[in-house]
């Protein structure tokens, strides 16, 4: 799975992002919080939902928006002490 994470570039994040424009049919939007996932996923595994956008149009979309900002979501090792 793609992972936009703490410690990619902005670099890390574009390339990812290429990747993932370049094979759009081999990925999937959940409608729940947008995290772009394998097309074989059957939950989200960031919000467990179910409702996915597989169009490669939504993905290219999505994964052009996110490797073009920074990351700002919560990883499990943000709360880590």
């Amino acid at each position: 799975m793609p992972y936009f994470g703490a410690t990619m570039t902005q670099e890390d994040r574009l390339a990812q992002a290429s990747k993932i424009m370049e094979n759009a049919s081999q990925y999937k939007v959940c409608e729940g919080c947008e995290s772009i996932v394998k097309a074989s996923a059957i939950t989200c595994p960031n919000c467990h939902g179910y409702r996915f956008d597989p169009s490669s149009d939504r993905v290219v979309a999505q994964a052009r928006f996110l490797g073009s900002r920074e990351r700002t979501s919560v990883l499990s090792t943000d709360l880590e002490s």
